[in-house]
């Protein structure tokens, strides 16, 4: 089954920083759209940020802008999020998720992507 994979989690105090990774591997992934979602318990999933199949032109949340990096390795088999200046309200689960198919451009719906992963905690201490 084709499944992308999420690693990189865990806790962290307020102000540091983690890097996640989503090891999506073959031309299932290397030709879409990635995304990260997250999702904080009793709140709906939302989305986090967004890279084209080429690398360009990145999408984030205004709540991230600033803090978080999304980047894809050039063999396009990983994906990427760096996230700087963490603050108790990133504490959630972040999935990374596959664009349904290559002629979608609304990166932020959810319903857009079909592959999900399991997801990779991430706590923010105070």
């Amino acid at each position: 089954q084709v499944q992308p994979v999420e690693s990189g989690g865990g806790l962290v105090q307020i102000g540091g920083s983690l890097r996640l990774s989503c090891a999506a591997s073959g031309r299932a992934f290397s030709s879409y759209a990635m995304a990260w979602f997250r999702q904080a318990p009793g709140k709906p999933r939302e989305f986090v940020a967004a890279i084209s199949w080429t690398g360009v032109s990145p999408d984030y949340a205004n709540s991230v802008k600033g803090r978080f990096t999304i980047s894809r390795d050039s063999a396009k088999t990983t994906v990427y999020l760096q996230m700087d200046t963490l603050n108790p309200e990133d504490t959630a689960v972040y999935y990374c998720a596959r664009v349904r198919n290559r002629f979608i451009s609304d990166y932020r719906r959810a319903e857009n992507y079909d592959y999900w992963g399991q997801g990779t905690q991430v706590t923010v201490s105070s």
